[in-house]
């Protein structure tokens, strides 16, 4: 092969990996989902706020406020922290509004992607999306866990002790088991069992309840909205129960130093309470199953952006308010401080309330990544037979049953704090991509109908991007676990475009080609005849 024809190649690959899907067709494909068109703006935006209240109060706020391993905490100026976010959040949010308004299909970002910056950048996306919502319900689900056996301790009197303080290699990963047998000067290696020299350590309990919300998922998305209204009920009870009790012990001294780590960890926190906000983007993957998307999806997703944002901020002045903030714990920091100040019996009803939270954040993080799948599936990048729909429950169940796999799976080895860091890098990417998308298509395509307008466009889209890219830069610096694990995540994405995606895209542009050559020598043989 001589350099003119090696170069046209190339040009030739350059030219498949960025081109586009217009939006009228990715309209036009949704038209013709299968999935059931049942949801409303009030089940959208319940199914926001159980995404995104859940995980900030009950889990990171501990984390936030202290700092992990790697990183210094916001003190009381977490509020601040959140404020941050919030804001960041809130640029994001409107471009997210303008496409699923306009694009109203299965996919979120990626689907966004798709219609703008071309193929290869919708896999790009589509894979962080994976990140985001598949290793973010790791974490979700060994807090879950956590807060499991803060409440069956509650009834150490009663139940037996090998149920309320089994072993730790039975309830956390390895790394984590590891951890709390170093905290407890334990040796590892005889508390945690080997099988052929490898160690065993299996979070059981995240385990069921990713399998039984797989199959909850299965049987349809409005019966998963039911149940996750009545999980969004009662959190939203326990978290104003814990303000209205929590305030009478409210102590002003306790917020000073109010920024003990100045800046540092006032965007440090930012980072670490930002992946509190990402469950209004689960919102657009539910395009195709929404009544009148074009008005809903917006609603839906700012609706949840403004109430989460407000109880985040109450519940945050009143536990730094309780506590020292370094005395707030990391599993459970809200039923934490209520048994510090004596209120044990509002303790264990919030360990309750924390469950039902979490329970319908894993729910809806793992509808976001089969939906993401689904589209992804639809377009080529998957193979055909992960998106058979169940025939009973209209359900793409193949997929519910690989996306709990891979949480499951994950379980094994992942801990909360990675898992929250990775699915932070995932959602920053993944909503500066979509602010510049909006950009994009502005150019592109400016005489399109969009039933919502991001405000003040240019600058809204440009802060979203300087925002998010601004926090995620930042961070960087500070966690060096996750940020070297990022990388090698869009490599491995990068490797499977190349060996897998592409070549089956070209594959599925030839059939389309054959059959559109077909049609016109029928169309000619009927002219002549």
């Amino acid at each position: 092969m001589n350099n003119n024809q090696l170069l046209t190649k190339f040009k030739h690959i350059f030219k498949n990996m960025f081109k586009t899907k217009s939006p009228d067709d990715l309209i036009a494909e949704g038209k013709k989902s299968e999935l059931s068109k049942t949801l409303t703006v009030w089940d959208l935006i319940i199914l926001g706020i159980g995404a995104v209240v859940g995980t900030g109060i009950f889990t990171i706020v501990g984390i936030a406020a202290q700092g992990g391993p790697e990183g210094v905490g916001a003190g009381p100026a977490l509020v601040i922290s959140m404020v941050v976010a919030a804001v960041a959040c809130v640029f994001a949010a409107l471009c997210y509004s303008e496409f699923a308004s306009m694009i109203p299909v299965a996919g979120s970002a990626y689907t966004y992607t798709y219609a703008t910056m071309g193929e290869f950048m919708a896999w790009m996306v589509g894979w962080v999306l994976m990140l985001e919502y598949a290793i973010g319900n790791i974490t979700v689900a060994s807090a879950w866990t956590g807060y499991l056996f803060q409440l069956l301790k509650g009834f150490s009197h009663v139940l037996p002790a090998w149920l309320v303080n089994p072993p730790i290699w039975l309830i956390n990963d390895y790394r984590s088991a590891t951890i709390i047998c170093q905290r407890d000067h334990l040796d590892p290696n005889v508390v945690i069992p080997h099988i052929l020299g490898l160690p065993i350590s299996i979070n059981i309990p995240a385990i069921l309840i990713v399998a039984l919300l797989t199959v909850v998922l299965i049987r349809g998305v409005k019966e998963s909205t039911r149940f996750a209204s009545i999980m969004v009920a009662l959190n939203l009870l326990v978290i104003i129960s814990f303000v209205v009790v929590g305030i009478f012990y409210v102590k002003p001294e306790n917020w000073v130093p109010f920024a003990p780590n100045g800046f540092e960890g006032v965007f440090m926190g930012a980072f670490l309470i930002f992946f509190a906000y990402i469950g209004f983007d689960a919102i657009s993957t539910t395009a195709e199953e929404t009544k009148n998307p074009q008005r809903d999806l917006p609603i839906g997703i700012i609706g949840t952006l403004v109430i989460c944002t407000i109880l985040y901020i109450v519940v945050a002045l009143v536990l730094t308010g309780m506590m020292p903030y370094s005395q707030i714990d990391f599993q459970a920091p809200i039923a934490h401080a209520m048994r510090v100040v004596g209120q044990d019996r509002l303790a264990g009803f919030i360990s309750v309330g924390a469950l039902a939270g979490l329970t319908s954040v894993l729910l809806i993080y793992q509808l976001g990544t089969t939906r993401i799948l689904y589209a992804m599936s639809r377009d080529g990048f998957l193979p055909k037979s992960m998106r058979q729909i169940n025939k009973k429950f209209r359900t793409p169940h193949v997929l519910t049953w690989v996306a709990g796999l891979i949480v499951i799976i994950g379980t094994l080895f992942m801990d909360i704090n990675i898992s929250a860091e990775l699915c932070n890098f995932g959602t920053f990417t993944s909503f500066i991509i979509v602010c510049a998308a909006v950009l994009i298509l502005r150019k592109t395509d400016p005489d399109r109908h969009r039933p919502f307008r991001v405000p003040f466009s240019p600058l809204f889209p440009i802060l979203g991007i300087l925002t998010c890219g601004g926090l995620m830069v930042y961070s960087m610096g500070n966690l060096k676990t996750s940020s070297l694990l990022f990388p090698l995540w869009l490599l491995i994405g990068f490797v499977i475009y190349v060996t897998y995606s592409y070549r089956k895209q070209r594959e599925l542009e030839a059939k389309k080609e054959e059959l559109i050559n077909r049609a016109k020598k029928v169309k000619a043989k009927t002219k002549i005849s």
